[in-house]
């Protein structure tokens, strides 16, 4: 037994530890942060960044001990749950509830690592929907449990931690959210069932995100804020859109005026997607937290498909001249649809008419595409992770080629320097990406601890006494109160104050919880009675419970630590104590119901990508797309209650 307690403090102190060094370098990072916002002096600016990547480094290796020891400390963390609450507010012996609570466990065990694609979801969205029916049994609003929610910002890094649920609700939903971005970017865009996937994927993810943004308005993680919230839905849209592109031009795009015209507008539409996205990306605050080479792709692929789209209108001119079988007026008409303003005030007909006029403004176009490709290259080659990745530049410098060349195709030495510009080109689509909300967040469960009662009585929001035991007896075949039970559980009214089983302790109101050896809190009246109707001389003993009037004032606020120092932050480890657990059946090490945490930092790969290079003359639209991971966004969740 001391052997026991030894390592158990020895795991407590540690814990302790690695708390107080969490805090004090969150004190300096805070300090440094400051000083880096006051000062302008270049050279401080270079010192405090080097000190505040060690920093960084440094509290990156202290929670992954921490996580280590709360792992490896799991089972000792069950006790207060059970005793302390179980026991208090439903009177039920705790360790009776023993394989509910391993049951529970072992499901938000698998929150941490879901897989990658529906049965993670599933997974997950089976968690999310329990935690309502956690929240009612166990987390009263006039009655803080103490029970301390934590997780990490997944993309500051930042430990966030509250007593509210609402915390572990909304990060869960928050993961949902980024699963699906990595089923989007793992599908196979090469085909179109794996594209159709991406859609859907990506359409999901904005949905989820949405309803966060929507439902739960006061987080205190940064990458769950409204700012934030909303330039990940556009982010997970604008690649929607250029699934919805792909899909279409993965059959092939026709050299037809009609069809580059399309594809045209198609091309803009996924270029102008994207700019909305650089363009939230670059505001403050979201610029300081999102990751460099997000928004440098951002860029990237805005001027990737705008460029695109002056290709096909470029080559719908000079490559297709009018001809007497064409219909005139609808070539004018799509043709004066894809300007906001024609080119140097000429009109559509006179474009179309006169050859001269089309290779001019087709020129333009195509001087606009290969400035834009060269802008594109510029850029990935300002970010080290996008000069990483080959076959983007392969791309970009592909494009680049076949813009550069047609251009050259269409010029003449004896002609002089051309100032036309070439107008904006108006997005337009035939399918555009929507937010999609998907039924995955609501799943049918069954609630762990349904043996405690039904749910729109038994709850925490509720009090009620200790069981008590009454005797009841017949007289003249009358127990001296009639029954009401819809719903369950079966309520004692019209008692007669004078019936034995009043004189013994029974009230009006009260609700019968056992007759006899037999749990009733989900019988019906029918099935109470049926029990009751064979009492004999001697009578039987039933429990009952009464509902007490809960005065308790309700909280301002819940009590919030997010890169702060509450004092419960380091203490709080220190307040558990140790359980076994039963011979009968093999617990794996967990953390407690109650050891909530920390958005795991597993990479959700919202992609970006591009068509792949195509160095044989082909058209690059025609060619499968690959897919790459941009950035982490994933939350972690903690082992062990902080």
């Amino acid at each position: 037994m001391t052997d026991s307690l030894t390592g158990r403090s020895k795991l407590q102190n540690e814990r302790a530890s690695i708390n107080q060094q969490i805090i004090r370098q969150m004190r300096m990072r805070a300090g440094a942060e400051n000083l880096l916002r006051a000062t302008s002096n270049n050279k401080v600016c270079e010192m405090v960044g080097l000190e505040l990547s060690y920093i960084n480094s440094n509290l990156q290796l202290l929670m992954e001990q921490l996580e280590g020891l709360n792992i490896n400390g799991g089972p000792l963390k069950r006790r207060p749950f059970k005793t302390d609450f179980i026991l208090e507010h439903y009177s039920e012996d705790g360790s009776s509830f023993e394989e509910e609570i391993a049951d529970l466990m072992d499901l938000r065990q698998a929150c941490r690592t879901p897989s990658r694609n529906d049965a993670g979801i599933e997974t997950l969205a089976k968690y999310f929907s329990h935690m309502p029916l956690l929240e009612s049994r166990f987390f009263s609003a006039s009655r803080p449990m103490g029970v301390f929610f934590t997780w990490y910002d997944s993309f500051t890094g930042v430990p966030v931690c509250q007593q509210n649920p609402s915390l572990e609700k909304a990060s869960i939903l928050f993961n949902i959210g980024a699963l699906y971005t990595q089923i989007g970017t793992r599908s196979n865009r090469q085909t179109a069932a794996g594209l159709q996937v991406a859609i859907a994927a990506f359409q999901k993810a904005a949905g989820v995100l949405h309803h966060l943004k929507e439902t739960f308005t006061h987080t205190p993680s940064y990458d769950m804020s409204p700012s934030m919230l909303s330039m990940l839905i556009k982010l997970m849209l604008a690649q929607a859109q250029e699934c919805l592109f792909e899909k279409i031009a993965l059959s092939g795009i026709r050299n037809e005026f009609f069809s580059l015209l399309k594809m045209a507008q198609e091309a803009a539409k996924v270029g102008d997607t994207y700019d909305q996205v650089h363009q939230s990306m670059i505001q403050t605050p979201i610029k300081d937290n999102v990751p460099f080479f997000w928004s440098t792709m951002a860029q990237v692929k805005t001027n990737h498909y705008r460029s695109l789209a002056h290709y096909f209108l470029a080559t719908a001119l000079l490559d297709h001249q009018l001809r007497p079988s064409d219909d005139e007026d609808q070539q004018e008409k799509a043709l004066s649809q894809a300007y906001d303003a024609m080119p140097d005030g000429r009109s559509a007909l006179d474009i179309l008419r006169k050859r001269e006029e089309r290779r001019r403004v087709g020129k333009a176009h195509l001087r606009r595409a290969v400035m834009g490709h060269e802008q594109g290259l510029r850029i990935h080659g300002l970010c080290r992770h996008l000069r990483k990745l080959d076959v983007l530049q392969d791309i970009l410098q592909a494009s680049h080629k076949r813009s550069l060349a047609k251009f050259n195709d269409n010029d003449r030495e004896d002609e002089f320097t051309d100032y036309l510009e070439a107008p904006d080109i108006i997005s337009k689509t035939e399918h555009k990406a929507e937010m999609e909300s998907p039924m995955s967040t609501k799943v049918k469960v069954t609630d762990f601890f349904r043996r405690l009662g039904p749910l729109s009585v038994f709850s925490a929001k509720l009090r009620w006494t200790a069981p008590r035991t009454v005797r009841l007896r017949l007289e003249d075949r009358d127990l001296g109160f009639t029954l009401r039970g819809d719903p369950v559980p079966v309520q004692v009214t019209s008692l007669d104050p004078l019936c034995p089983a009043a004189v013994d302790g029974l009230k009006d109101g009260d609700y019968i919880v056992a007759v006899g050896d037999a749990d009733c809190k989900w019988m019906v009246v029918s099935e109470v009675m049926r029990l009751l109707k064979n009492v004999d001389e001697d009578g039987i003993d039933i429990r009952v419970v009464s509902l007490m009037d809960s005065g308790l004032p309700m909280p301002t606020k819940s009590a919030t630590y997010c890169g702060g120092i509450p004092k419960t932050y380091s203490m709080i480890c220190l307040a558990f104590d140790d359980d076994k657990s039963p011979k009968g059946r093999k617990v794996t090490k967990k953390g407690s119901f109650l050891s909530w945490g920390v958005k795991n930092h597993l990479k959700s790969s919202s992609t970006l990508s591009l068509p792949t290079a195509d160095y044989s003359g082909t058209l690059p639209w025609n060619k499968p797309c690959p897919t790459f991971p941009s950035s982490i966004l994933w939350r972690s969740m903690g082992s062990g209650l902080k």
